[in-house]
């Protein structure tokens, strides 16, 4: 999944074209970077194996779940072995329980009953809009918490802004760094593709208020972007990016879990409340549990969650 564009200048260029190494997040294979904690829960060959998908951000998360409590041999892929010659970096077969089809189409199988379990932030409207099309009903599980992050150009003086600040950069209101105690330089505020996760926690955030596409001239200012805490620090890390103190709160994990950083937000596990796998609810309620839980810490996360 693309952050940012790699854009013309020193502060513009916030990151550069992006997306998810899915090989680094392998089940069953020794140098894959996944939390391998263990589970009092195991599934056999012979279970009916849930099949797991999820955003880009939550990769490492229902990787590990895999990798803990599935047997080997059940995440295959087309032509034998993984691939990333691909647009979305995987090549998983049709029978594989690990499939990486990202928000917007993992969503859609989710639904129309080809995935059992997806990880994602809060479905969108639109989304819960399409469920219900398809008269489908959902159950959506909070597993643990992740804080949503703001981001400049490392060499850009700006170390914090204020919720205030934020959204007038995204309602048109703040054109340029020097009306934030920045440079005189205009502001180039990064949008992303409508059904992201990262989008649609953006709307939610901007309370349905915000600009829809850019001032053709900020391409020449410094950029800002957003995204979750762990996919832009652990994921896809870049030492030209940083994160910024929002209200004067860094993001670090201690401040998500205490509650002091102000822009934080469950992430989820949804299911189709119709599907009988009785392997689903097993795992679900693993999730939920001191292991489950201690292993989504162990990826990178936050435990815990908004009730």
């Amino acid at each position: 999944m693309t952050i940012t564009r790699r854009l013309g200048n020193n502060y513009s260029d916030a990151t550069k074209n992006r997306m998810v190494d899915v090989g680094s997040y392998l089940p069953f294979e020794e140098e894959s970077n996944l939390a391998r904690t263990g589970s009092s829960l195991y599934f056999d060959e012979d279970d009916d194996l849930p099949v797991l998908d999820g955003a880009a951000a939550l990769v490492p998360v229902y990787a590990s779940v895999i990798d803990n409590i599935y047997p080997e041999g059940c995440v295959t892929y087309e032509g034998g072995k993984f691939s990333d010659d691909n647009k979305f970096g995987e090549n998983f077969a049709s029978d594989s329980v690990m499939q990486f089809q990202n928000t917007v189409r993992g969503y859609n199988a989710l639904v129309e009953g080809s995935v059992d379990l997806f990880f994602t932030t809060h479905p969108s409207r639109e989304q819960l809009d399409y469920a219900k099309d398809m008269d489908v009903e959902l159950e959506i599980v909070p597993i643990g918490l992740e804080a949503f992050v703001f981001f400049v150009n490392a060499d850009n003086p700006v170390e914090n802004l204020s919720i205030d600040q934020i959204r007038g950069i995204y309602r048109g209101n703040i054109k340029n760094w020097n009306e934030v105690e920045g440079p005189d330089r205009l502001v180039n505020p990064l949008l992303r593709i409508k059904g992201s996760g990262s989008q649609t926690m953006m709307e939610t955030f901007m309370e349905g208020d915000m600009i829809s596409r850019r001032d053709p001239l900020s391409i020449f200012g410094g950029a800002i972007g957003y995204s979750f805490r762990f996919y832009l620090a652990g994921m896809v890390a870049n030492d030209n990016v940083k994160m910024l103190s929002v209200n004067g709160i860094y993001p670090n994990a201690e401040n998500i879990k205490n509650g002091s950083y102000p822009i934080s937000a469950n992430f989820y596990v949804v299911y189709r409340k119709d599907n009988n796998n009785e392997n689903i609810i097993k795992l679900v309620n693993w999730l939920q549990s001191d292991e489950g839980q201690n292993m989504i810490e162990a990826c990178g996360y936050v435990g815990g969650s908004h009730r």
